[in-house]
């Protein structure tokens, strides 16, 4: 499951009905990761882009890899702003083993920062400003990537 919201999440209803989604499933495990907009290089937030047809698939992908492990991930992320110290992003993952799911988190987690298209943008006095240095270019996706910027430099 993959949801998307507009500003920061609430952290503790999101977890509550996926747990309670999932409370007579047999899983022996419920894994939750949480991402909060930290202090850092004076921002004010941070405001987020999502290209939701590309984030869709890479997520289809992620839940055949669970699926393939008897488990399940579910995932939540803001688009729009986010001020300091709320939350942006939350996964889990429902599996009958813990150990399944405590690497299942960690990968799914580590392969979202690298692979996810969702744009980050800084917020410093009213003002929303790219942070390219915290997003990621896709390979391949033309505006989207880096490519055409190297292109340009030749």
């Amino acid at each position: 499951m993959l949801e998307l919201y507009d500003g920061s999440l609430s952290v503790a209803s999101i977890l509550k009905g996926w747990y309670e989604e999932e409370a007579h499933s047999n899983y022996g495990a419920f894994i939750s990761f949480v991402g909060t907009v930290r202090s850092e290089d004076e921002i004010d937030g941070l405001s987020f882009d999502i290209y939701e047809p590309i984030l869709n698939k890479w997520f289809d992908e992620w839940q055949k890899k669970a699926k393939a492990k008897d488990a399940i991930i579910k995932m939540a992320h803001s688009r729009g702003d986010v001020m300091l110290h709320e939350s942006s992003y939350i996964a889990a993952v429902f599996s009958p083993k813990r150990r399944v799911a405590l690497e299942f988190i960690d990968e799914f987690v580590e392969d979202f920062k690298a692979s996810a298209p969702i744009w980050k943008y800084d917020l410093r006095g009213g003002e929303r400003i790219y942070a390219k240095e915290r997003s990621t270019a896709i390979k391949g996706s033309g505006l989207l990537s880096d490519e055409r910027s190297k292109e340009d430099k030749r």
